[in-house]
């Protein structure tokens, strides 16, 4: 019984999925200087999952390397940038997975995090990926418009779980993010 036990726990973890976000680039908007980059420099260092921020001042980009293990919050990203004054233009994850399935309109749990992946063909992730994140406030109004065109979930307008969400096994009010591979 002990190793039928043994084995049915060794098939559940080799058969689960797993992911991890180790850095992004960040690109803002509104910067004119290098005071500019200073200060979303400074104010993305803050925070607790970032291990080292480099920014790029001819790109108005950041390469932000994550701590190991730990959650990431795109919207910490997000509010970072915005306490200093700027917005966020593009944002991109990239992580290690290790057999994650993604199709179109279907949400995964990545770190803790709950993710809807939008516009992308039905594949398994296996190795280093990037995931661009589409929502609001995280793109140019233009990006989000055609991204918000390719599904009906309501949840892209308020990236919040509602009914449609909910159909697919997301707690309600549950945070989601919008991406694309």
């Amino acid at each position: 019984m002990k190793k039928i036990m043994m084995l049915w726990c060794l098939l559940a973890v080799a058969g689960s999925a797993w992911a991890q976000f180790s850095s992004a680039t960040l690109q803002a908007s509104g910067l004119t200087c290098a005071m500019c980059t200073r200060a979303i420099n400074s104010s993305l260092e803050q925070l607790s999952f970032v291990e080292k921020v480099v920014p790029e001042i001819k790109t108005s980009s950041f390469t932000i390397v994550f701590k190991k293990d730990v959650t990431v919050d795109p919207d910490a990203l997000r509010k970072g940038v915005e306490d200093a004054g700027f917005s966020v233009a593009k944002l991109q994850l990239k992580g290690d997975f290790s057999g994650l399935r993604v199709k179109q309109d279907t949400h995964q749990d990545i770190g803790g995090k709950m993710f809807h992946f939008i516009g992308v063909k039905d594949q398994v992730l296996t190795g280093s990926a990037v995931l661009t994140v589409v929502d609001k406030n995280f793109v140019v109004a233009k990006v989000f418009k055609k991204y918000s065109a390719e599904t009906t979930m309501p949840c892209i307008q308020t990236g919040k779980s509602g009914q449609c969400c909910q159909k697919n096994g997301v707690k309600e009010a549950t945070r989601i993010y919008h991406v694309t591979i």
